[in-house]
């Protein structure tokens, strides 16, 4: 796991002091989301692809789905996931702490625009027990992320 390299660029762009580290899991969604005290769509969950350009991650807001169509439309190609411990290799982090963070070489980043429901949001920072309190600007200066727009939209409650 790489806490300690998250942790690094975290310090570097002057945002350590949002970091929180969980007594329990928070490698899923809900998990996350009772961890830190918020909403499911608040947390900011981490989504790694393979792509023919070499591996992505898009965050999304916590109860977001990619849709497949908006997804080939933006890449020119379906969306692939990689699998098991392949997660880890390509993109630096293993299931349950992938993040937008001290990714491996070459990794792309993308912010999905479903995120922009909540600020701030709780991404993952690196391991399975953690999450980073971040503005969605801070987000974007952290990660260097590119939006876009992947998601399906939720219909409002009735």
């Amino acid at each position: 796991m790489r806490v300690e390299a998250v942790k690094k660029q975290l310090e570097s762009f002057g945002l350590l002091e949002g970091y929180r580290e969980f007594g329990t899991s928070s490698a899923t969604v809900e998990l996350a989301a009772a961890a830190a005290g918020c909403e499911p769509g608040r947390i900011a969950k981490t989504l790694s692809f393979k792509t023919s350009e070499g591996p992505i991650v898009i965050v999304v807001m916590g109860t977001a789905r990619i849709d497949n169509r908006k997804f080939k439309d933006c890449f020119k190609e379906k969306a692939r996931f990689p699998q098991g411990e392949e997660v880890e290799a390509l993109i630096g982090h293993p299931i349950g702490g992938v993040c937008p963070f001290a990714l491996n070489e070459g990794v792309r980043v993308y912010l999905d625009m479903s995120l922009k429901a909540y600020d701030p949001v709780y991404p993952a920072a690196g391991a399975p027990y953690n999450a980073v309190c971040l503005s969605l600007a801070d987000l974007e200066r952290a990660t260097g992320g590119q939006w876009i727009d992947v998601c399906k939209t939720e219909s409002p409650a009735e």
